[in-house]
């Protein structure tokens, strides 16, 4: 664990960036991990986001299936999203760990 300093303020991230606190997480800390990522955050971006965080805290395990059954995207849509690691990425951005689907 270490500790860094996103969006003005100082969160724990694990050895990949992933912060340790989901309870850390705002929509600024959001913006600039998205910013790392070459990702311009939107609307839909957000709604995915806000998705996985709420299935996160249900205790749900994510996979891109399950998001691209949501009714916010299909799978095509959300590898445009967050190409190169859809599910990696949009979980990083939005502050829960990395889902063990996920290499």
């Amino acid at each position: 664990m270490a500790e860094k300093t996103i969006a003005g303020t100082a969160v724990t991230v694990n050895d990949e960036g992933y912060l340790e606190d989901p309870g850390q997480w705002t929509k600024e800390i959001a913006v600039e991990i998205a910013k790392e990522l070459n990702i311009d955050l939107s609307d839909k971006h957000y709604e995915v986001i806000h998705f996985l965080r709420e299935k996160f805290m249900e205790g749900t395990p994510l996979t891109i299936r399950k998001v691209g059954k949501s009714g916010i995207v299909d799978i095509k849509e959300f590898y445009k999203l967050f190409p190169g690691g859809p599910l990696k990425f949009s979980s990083k951005i939005a502050g829960i760990p990395k889902p063990a689907s996920c290499v």
